[in-house]
């Protein structure tokens, strides 16, 4: 697992490799992620979208922007948290994510950016 908190937002996040699979006629890695988002701030907040930077050893880095996470902008008074799954593809059994979530504070109504920090993406086998 790792985590960081940026601003009193507390993000962890722990990943598992899925296995592998054919997808048009070429070999994938699945991996899913699952991220933990903790309110430690004294104020009410909104996760309003997200950036993900995605690196595959074979690939070049994809980069990924959206509204949201999974479809929802959870908001989070102080002491609450929202978990959610997702998942990437690779071409190779190596990579990495990274990113931020682009959030508002609503006593400041100022946005702000929460650090996702850089998570691995390895398949057990590839592991020396």
């Amino acid at each position: 697992m790792v985590s960081q908190i940026t601003r009193g937002i507390k993000i962890s996040v722990v990943t598992s490799f899925e296995g592998t699979y054919f997808k048009n006629f070429k070999l994938h890695f699945a991996f899913s992620y699952h991220i933990t988002i903790e309110n430690h701030s004294k104020d009410s907040v909104q996760l309003m979208s997200r950036h993900w930077d995605i690196f595959d050893s074979l690939n070049e880095k994809e980069v990924v922007t959206g509204e949201g996470v999974i479809g929802k902008k959870p908001v989070l008074k102080p002491g609450e948290s929202h978990v959610y799954s997702s998942g990437c593809l690779l071409s190779s059994p190596i990579g990495a994510m990274k990113g931020h979530f682009n959030m508002i504070n609503f006593t400041t109504t100022r946005n702000f950016r929460v650090i996702v920090p850089t998570f691995r993406l390895s398949a057990p086998f590839a592991l020396n």
